[in-house]
C-alpha cells in the first residue's frame, strides 16, 4: 500500500512511518527541514519537503496515496480539511492522530476518580473543544475509511528519526537541571500511558484491519507524576523529588503542557484497539525509565 505520512520526522509519525516501511508499504513522509531528508531515507520513507499549510501539496499526496496517516498535529484544523477534501468519496484510508488531554482536567496536581472508554460520554475543557470538534469531522469524513486514534502518555526512545515525545522529557530534563526530579501540585494526577512501540503496532494494525468511524484509545496501564518522579529521581541518582507549582510550570512550559500534558488526570481504557487484536507488548513507564534513563 502507498501511504502518506504527515510529521514523519516526529516521534509518532517517524515511529509508524519506519513500522510501516517494515511491514512492507511504501511510505512518503512530510517533512518541514530538508536538511533531514537522508536521516528519514535511512529509515526507507520517501521524504516530501513542505508543511501543514501547503494544501495543494497535502491533497496532491493525498490524491497518490492510498492511505494518510496524519501525525503531525491534533489541532491543525486546515491541514486536516483539506486531506479531508482530497480523500472525499476515494474509499481511501484517513488516521488521524488525537491525544487523550480531550479528557483531561484541570486537577493541577490533584487525583481523580474518573476514567473514560470509548463509549463514556466525554465533555472536553474548553482549551480542548476545538480537538474533539476536529476528531468529529474526521469520523464524519464522507467517502473514505476515516479512523481517529488518540494516543496516551507515550513513553520510550524514538523507532524512526530521532525526536523525542512531549511529556516525560521535560520532565527528565528538568530533573536533570535542578537536581530534583519535580510534579505539579501533589503529583496525584495520574495519566494512562503507552510504549511508542505499541503504539506504532496499532496503527499498523488500524491501517490494515480498522472499520470506518472508529475511535480508538491507545492505552496500556497507568501512572501518577509523583510516582513518575520517584523513578525519575532514582534512575538518575538524585537524592530527591520535590513539588512545584502550576504558575511555576505554566511559566517554564506554557499552560498547554504545564496544565493539560503535566498537570492534569488523562485516564482511558481502550477497549477498542484490543477488539481489534491489539496486544501491547512492552512493560510499564516506570520499567521503561529505569532501563533507559540510567
Amino acid at each position: 500500500m502507498n501511504v502518506f505520512v504527515t510529521g514523519a520526522a516526529g516521534f509518532i509519525g517517524g515511529a509508524v512511518a519506519a513500522r510501516l516501511v517494515r511491514a512492507g508499504h511504501v511510505v512518503r513522509g512530510l517533512i518541514r527541514d530538508p536538511g533531514r531528508a537522508e536521516e528519514i531515507r535511512d529509515f526507507g520513507v520517501e521524504p516530501v519537503v513542505g508543511d501543514l499549510d501547503d494544501r495543494d501539496l497535502l491533497r496532491a499526496e493525498a490524491a497518490r496515496s492510498d492511505a494518510v496517516v496524519n501525525a503531525a498535529s491534533s489541532d491543525h484544523r486546515a491541514a486536516v480539511d483539506a486531506l479531508l477534501g482530497a480523500l472525499a468519496g476515494s474509499g481511501k484510508t484517513l488516521l488521524h492522530t488525537s491525544g487523550t488531554s480531550i479528557v483531561a482536567d484541570e486537577a493541577r496536581g490533584e487525583p481523580s476518580d474518573l476514567w473514560f472508554d470509548e463509549d463514556t460520554p466525554r465533555r472536553p475543557e474548553p482549551d480542548k473543544e476545538a480537538r474533539v470538534a476536529l476528531d468529529r469531522a474526521v469520523l464524519d469524513g464522507s467517502g473514505m475509511r476515516a479512523v481517529v486514534l488518540c494516543n496516551s502518555l507515550i513513553y520510550g526512545h524514538a523507532i524512526g528519526p530521532r525526536a523525542r515525545s512531549v511529556q516525560l522529557p521535560r520532565l527528565i530534563d528538568l530533573a536533570r537541571e535542578s537536581g530534583e526530579a519535580r510534579f505539579i501540585g501533589r503529583g496525584l494526577n495520574r495519566w494512562s500511558t503507552v510504549h511508542i512501540e505499541d503504539v506504532a503496532d496499532l496503527y499498523l494494525l488500524a491501517l490494515e484491519r480498522a472499520p470506518a468511524g472508529l475511535f480508538a484509545f491507545g492505552e496500556n496501564g497507568e501512572s501518577s507524576f509523583r510516582d513518575l518522579a520517584r523513578v525519575i529521581a532514582d534512575a538518575l541518582g538524585l537524592g530527591r523529588i520535590s513539588s512545584m507549582t502550576s504558575e511555576a510550570a505554566e511559566a517554564r512550559w506554557g499552560r498547554e503542557v504545564a496544565v493539560f500534558a503535566l498537570g492534569s488526570n488523562s485516564r482511558v481504557r481502550g477497549k477498542r484497539p484490543r477488539e481489534l487484536g491489539w496486544a501491547p507488548r512492552h512493560p510499564s513507564a516506570e520499567a521503561c525509565i529505569r532501563a533507559s534513563v540510567r
